[in-house]
């Protein structure tokens, strides 16, 4: 227990290390994902190719195999190392957080198209009826509603995107998982410090996910029922 305690600093420090990258992929990810999710709607075959590539890859293939080629991979190419990109991938904190944004983008993606496909056609019609633009119907209809009808499922991923965030250990970084590893080293106690980093992954879950359902409540704050008012008697 006094292990514990002594070390219960490192820890933390790890645990914000997790919730960086967290943020920051699923941040950069929807940023990906919502124009991948919209020319994956399109009627137009070209547009949908690439994104369809990108989302077949990246949801295709092993989350830890993508940030190993791209953290170990990368740097076997000169032209790469030579280039101004080469000062962020050389470092393993962004590796790691472009790897998680590329897989988490990818699934985003597909929950947003989803939710794009699922809106009732008879809203798109009455915004075309109303003389709304592409672009003003995608602002103000069709992203808004298929936000509305996806969060759900986007809030699985972002759980799933917080355990996956454990694999950052595999390149060095010190997140709760890489800081458990290197004090395990030191003092050979694995059951107490990954218990311990159990402890920790399921208390930030917890906060995303009362976080993710105040949101969803705000999202569908239209759909609660009227309050009753209560009859008067003359």
């Amino acid at each position: 227990m006094e292990d514990i305690i002594e070390r219960l600093p490192e820890m933390l420090i790890g645990a914000v290390t997790t919730v960086e990258l967290t943020l920051l992929a699923l941040a950069f990810g929807i940023c990906l994902a919502v124009p991948a999710a919209l020319a994956r709607t399109s009627r137009r075959w070209w547009m949908r190719v690439v994104p369809y590539a990108y989302i077949f890859v990246f949801r295709g293939s092993p989350l830890l195999v993508q940030m190993f080629l791209l953290y170990y991979g990368l740097s076997q190419f000169e032209w790469i190392r030579s280039s101004t990109l080469w000062p962020i991938l050389k470092q393993p904190y962004w590796c790691a957080v472009i790897a998680f944004a590329l897989n988490t983008g990818a699934y985003t993606a597909e929950i947003l198209r989803g939710g794009i496909q699922s809106i009732p056609k008879g809203e798109i019609e009455a915004a075309r009826a109303c003389g709304m633009s592409p672009g003003l119907m995608m602002r103000r209809i069709v992203l808004p509603r298929a936000f509305r009808i996806a969060w759900p499922a986007y809030g699985n991923e972002v759980i799933f995107m917080l355990k996956g965030s454990a694999l950052a250990s595999t390149i060095t970084l010190l997140d709760i998982t890489g800081m458990a590893r290197s004090i395990i080293a030191e003092n050979y106690l694995s059951l107490e410090f990954f218990g311990l980093a159990g402890v920790l992954y399921l208390l930030i879950s917890w906060v995303f996910m009362r976080i993710l359902k105040i949101v969803e409540v705000h999202l569908s704050a239209h759909l609660a029922p009227a309050p009753q008012v209560p009859a008067t008697s003359e």
